[in-house]
């Protein structure tokens, strides 16, 4: 799934980019109303996450004048004007849901999986794992793995012939060092017959 978002408080930014990266989906930065023109007009979405308070012109003007030229991509507000006008605003130019600040991550993405993400199933091998549930089957059989395995294995799975930074991957680790994650993406590897590539300095990789 690929999102817009708009957002131009570069931490919170930062964290939902990394929230929603995480669970598979491509993120696009916008950071002020031209941003969201020009990546609009250059591609489609499937969902829009747009704060309302940033440069240029407002979230609502934004949506607005996306929706009288047609563009009916599902759209949330993550603003934190809770007054109950701009609520009311936000609903009228367009929006589907509107979710006010400060919030958890976790709501949002709990929103995105229910409302606005297809149930996708990723097949490789003998393995099949749904991205929404995070259940991993293998010959047809529910295989569990530990946290630590099984949130590798998302970001490896999710970005299938991608490189997975270390950075992102350190995140899933107790005691995040290279040892470490050397020693999870052997088991990994060995466990499920996965072909992961180590990219020297820079990440690993799941290759078809």
């Amino acid at each position: 799934m690929k999102i817009l978002l708009l957002e131009d408080d570069i931490l919170l930014h930062e964290s939902l980019q990394e929230h929603l990266e995480f669970e598979g989906w491509d993120v696009f930065s916008a950071y002020s109303s031209d941003d969201v023109y020009n990546l609009t007009y250059e591609s489609s979405f499937d969902l829009y996450l747009f704060d309302v308070n940033v440069l240029g012109e407002s979230g609502f003007d934004i949506l607005k004048a996306l929706r009288d030229v047609g563009d009916k991509t599902p759209t949330i507000f993550i603003t934190a004007l809770a007054d109950i006008d701009s609520l009311r605003k936000g609903f009228s130019v367009g929006a589907d849901d509107y979710i006010k600040k400060p919030f958890n991550p976790e709501e949002l993405l709990v929103r995105i999986r229910s409302r606005y993400q297809k149930k996708t199933v990723v097949v490789y091998k003998n393995l099949k794992y749904e991205l929404q549930s995070h259940q991993l089957y293998k010959e047809g059989q529910l295989l569990p793995l530990s946290n630590t395995l099984a949130n590798l294995f998302h970001l490896l799975i999710s970005h299938k012939n991608r490189v997975v930074s270390l950075d992102k991957l350190f995140e899933s680790l107790v005691n995040p060092n290279p040892n470490a994650l050397r020693v999870n993406m052997s088991k990994l590897k060995n466990k499920l017959d996965l072909d992961i590539t180590n990219v020297k300095g820079v990440g690993y990789m799941l290759k078809d």
